[in-house]
């Protein structure tokens, strides 16, 4: 019970916190992460500026904070590091989570956000605001799974395996995944998945639209980081603001029926009206120029 309770804090802790006001305004706590795994990938970012988050971790950090510069400015890594528990969320790792979304949020020039694992082979990430995706190069079973779910984006090597395999414990998944499987996966494909308890590799994943991407794993082992790392790159240069507004838009729109839906996104496009980002945009078109958004 302890551990699920921790399990739904953190789900709770990441969760966007977006609402339409009444008056037509919309309230946030925006974060940008995009989320990957494996321990290769995670040592090659993790040079230059790194800040640690360990309060009371008596060896080694559990979380590290990298922030990336030069083409990549504007992309911050976190990187799990639990090898003796596999990359378990704890109350300590949930603290030092927080602490770190804290420092990063009030940081206007962060875009991105990449959750990922120091720890080989173990799959253990969470979501956050704005553009989020997987990366799955190694296993993401049960609760890693379940935090996968909760991003936007999810990226898997060919062998990387995934599933809620709660059921082999007589418990079921109690982290979102009831709720979020189904949402992406269809009704009835969702109960066959936690029912049986299956594991899936990347290519059956994808033919069911549980991930993105699959792609195959390279030497290294950090093939899906890669393709996970493209796409921050691609996401990177767009408009900050108009993305949050947009995974808002699609975030709260599909919950409600077409009408309010079509009025939540009339809410969002409002905010985008009077941003300097925008501006900026019709003038870099105009000069035929790419554009140096700001987030303002």
């Amino acid at each position: 019970m302890a551990a699920l309770t921790r399990y739904r804090a953190f789900f709770q802790f990441l969760r966007p916190q977006m609402s339409i006001m009444d008056n037509g305004s919309i309230s946030q706590d925006v974060l940008h992460s995009l989320l990957y795994n494996r321990a290769q990938c995670a040592r090659h970012a993790f040079s230059g500026e790194t800040r640690k988050y360990s309060t009371d971790v008596k060896s080694g950090d559990d979380l590290i904070v990298k922030y990336l510069d030069g083409d990549d400015s504007g992309i911050v890594v976190f990187g799990i590091d639990r090898p003796k528990a596999k990359n378990a969320i704890s109350k300590n790792l949930v603290k030092m989570m927080s602490e770190a979304v804290e420092s990063v949020k009030k940081n206007s020039k962060v875009r991105t956000v990449i959750l990922c694992s120091i720890v080989p082979g173990i799959f253990c990430a969470g979501n956050l605001p704005m553009p989020t995706i997987a990366a799955i190069d190694g296993a993401a079973l049960g609760g890693g799974l379940e935090m996968a779910l909760a991003c936007d984006i999810r990226v898997a090597a060919t062998s990387a395996k995934m599933g809620l395999v709660e059921t082999k414990l007589a418990i079921i998944p109690g982290a979102g995944g009831t709720q979020r499987l189904p949402r992406t996966v269809g009704v009835s494909v969702a109960k066959e998945l936690i029912f049986a308890a299956r594991v899936l590799d990347g290519v059956e994943a994808q033919s069911l639209g549980l991930v993105n991407h699959a792609v195959e794993q390279n030497k290294s082992g950090d093939a899906a980081y890669l393709r996970a790392l493209d796409l921050a790159r691609e996401f990177n240069p767009r408009g900050p603001i108009a993305i949050r507004m947009a995974k808002l838009a699609i975030n709260q729109g599909i919950e409600v029926d077409l009408t309010t839906g079509l009025a939540i996104e009339e809410a969002c496009y409002a905010q985008v009206i009077p941003t300097k980002d925008r501006l900026e945009g019709l003038a870099a078109f105009k000069e035929k120029r790419l554009p140096r958004y700001k987030g303002k």
